[in-house]
């Protein structure tokens, strides 16, 4: 797993990205912003990405962006091929999903034993927690653990819920890591959210796709925004991708756990393919 004690520095740099994305700043605009020297930043981002600074910004650009959605328009028709299967997947993972039963979402968990832990990530802290039946949360954190975990908790107000790092330490191994384990995800929302959840697995990894073709891929075209909606209530990171669906034209779009984050899995992904 890369490297995680410089990804506070590399947020920041992101965060300065974002901001100033159509202009594109140069490295050492970059560098000056988080007050370090191009040559230590340019070393602690390639650390931690693996690419210099300007070959990670080159996969991100607006332009790019549009052609990953160009590239995958067709995405309802792919999604059907043996091809795009999650199993067949280089850099991906192989989910399974489970949703909680009618009885379990109406008693908000009752009877299921949950343990969780806090850990340290290439994309920041997270909080992951995991039922006998798959993952049920995986949540990055920045400055309100505590606020995480108090709705975590309610959203589980009748589960079992125990914290156990030693347990989820497997787990953070296989998802940042290199091994390619199947996993299972037990998700916890109404049906028209598991519909838009489970389209999101069809994005291969390292490309993008549109809100507009999610909602054409659940044959309710005309739901855009609904369906951006969905993707806000998802709880489990990386796993449900919904740092892969960006707006039309090439934009961003939101995402729960900040655009700066959300750009540098991008970038990671695209880095990823890009050097198989």
């Amino acid at each position: 797993m890369k490297d995680d004690v410089n990804f506070s520095r590399v947020k920041s740099a992101m965060e300065f990205i974002v901001a100033n994305f159509n202009r594109q700043p140069k490295i050492k605009e970059i560098a000056n912003h988080i007050n370090l020297s191009e040559f230590h930043f340019q070393r602690i981002f390639k650390e931690w990405a693996g690419v210099s600074p300007k070959k990670f910004l080159q996969f991100i650009t607006l332009n790019e962006l549009k052609k990953n959605i160009e590239s995958t328009k067709n995405l309802i028709e792919l999604s059907e091929t043996v091809g795009l299967s999650s199993q067949s997947r280089i850099y991906d993972l192989f989910v399974n999903i489970e949703s909680v039963t009618p009885q379990e979402y109406k008693t908000k968990g009752k009877g299921i034993n949950i343990k969780y832990g806090i850990h340290n990530t290439a994309f920041g802290l997270c909080l992951i927690a995991n039922t006998s039946r798959g993952i049920c949360s995986l949540e990055f954190i920045d400055n309100d653990l505590s606020d995480t975990l108090t709705i975590f908790k309610e959203k589980w107000k009748n589960a079992n819920i125990a914290e156990n790092a030693k347990d989820t330490e497997a787990l953070i191994e296989i998802i940042f890591g290199n091994d390619n384990k199947p996993l299972n995800v037990l998700l916890y929302g109404t049906d028209f959210q598991m519909k838009v959840w489970e389209a999101l697995i069809k994005i291969p990894y390292g490309k993008l796709a549109s809100y507009s073709s999610i909602a054409r891929l659940i044959n309710q075209p005309k739901a855009s925004r609904a369906v951006g909606s969905a993707i806000g209530k998802n709880n489990i990171a990386i796993l449900i991708p919904c740092h892969r669906v960006i707006q039309s034209l090439g934009g961003l779009g939101g995402y729960k756990w900040g655009k700066d984050r959300k750009l540098s899995i991008i970038g990671y992904e695209k880095i990823n393919v890009n050097q198989k």
